[in-house]
């Protein structure tokens, strides 16, 4: 039986854990060769050996999203590796400190944390794995973004500031590109429980319960809900779908 990415080079940026592994995971039962990403070498070790647990090849590289020098090193990891770059789950991402620190009150170190990471990471990642996927004649790039990216919160300004602008980036690449056979899209998961929602808010039980409550479904998003998510729009399942910011969140951003 043909898998879906037979053949197919998949690059993953923040892939030592949640998401990023879980869609990693995804992606190599279905016959993706895998190229991910992080800046945590154990961790990305750990996803290297659920990668080829599945049956699938694959290579880490560490390195930091926010520097044009890395994002380089991890494409031209894929090219070197595997002889292409069919596809890229851009994917890092950080909370920046406290959830709930009011504007006023947020650090301005944090913030320029945040953008690095969040949004400049993306955009450094699309910039050089379009550069590649032009001289293919084509591909496909998902961006993480956020149910915090569609609608207002409190959880703070720097992880709602850069979960919007995944989302204008995303489009405006999508715009520009469309032509040349690549397409980009973003996904907005709802509350997802992972190390990094741990942080912001599973430390507190009546804040866990809330948060939980938020979503019409009755219960969090889980990570592999959203890898089924990436790997649809990466698919040729979705090949005349480019520019969307699709939720999976449970219903929590219905109007």
């Amino acid at each position: 039986m043909t898998k879906r990415f037979d053949g197919q080079v998949v690059l993953i940026t923040g892939a030592s854990s949640g998401i990023g592994r879980t869609t990693a995971v995804a992606f190599a039962r279905e016959g993706a060769r895998l190229v991910v990403t992080g800046r945590r070498r154990e961790q990305l070790d750990d996803t290297l050996a659920q990668i080829q647990a599945a049956g699938a090849e694959g290579v880490a590289v560490v390195g930091d999203v926010s520097q044009a020098v890395d994002v380089r090193r991890m494409v031209d990891a894929a090219v070197n590796t595997f002889g292409a770059l069919h596809c890229a789950f851009n994917n890092a991402g950080i909370e920046g400190g406290k959830a709930f620190v009011p504007t006023a009150d947020y650090d301005e170190d944090i913030w320029d944390e945040v953008v690095a990471i969040n949004l400049t990471g993306v955009f450094l990642s699309m910039k050089y794995e379009i550069r590649q996927m032009l001289v293919q004649g084509g591909g496909a790039i998902v961006n993480m973004s956020s149910v915090a990216g569609l609608i207002g919160t409190r959880i703070g300004i720097g992880y709602g500031a850069t979960k919007h602008g995944v989302i204008g980036a995303t489009k405006a690449a999508a715009m520009e590109y469309a032509a040349q056979g690549i397409r980009v899209n973003a996904v907005c998961p709802g509350v997802v429980r992972t190390e990094m929602t741990e942080r912001a808010f599973f430390h507190d039980a009546q804040l866990a319960a809330a948060m939980t409550a938020r979503h019409p479904i009755g219960r969090l998003v889980t990570s592999e809900e959203v890898a089924a998510a990436v790997l649809w729009l990466s698919s040729s399942d979705a090949s005349a779908t480019t520019g969307l910011a699709l939720p999976v969140d449970g219903g929590l951003t219905v109007p």
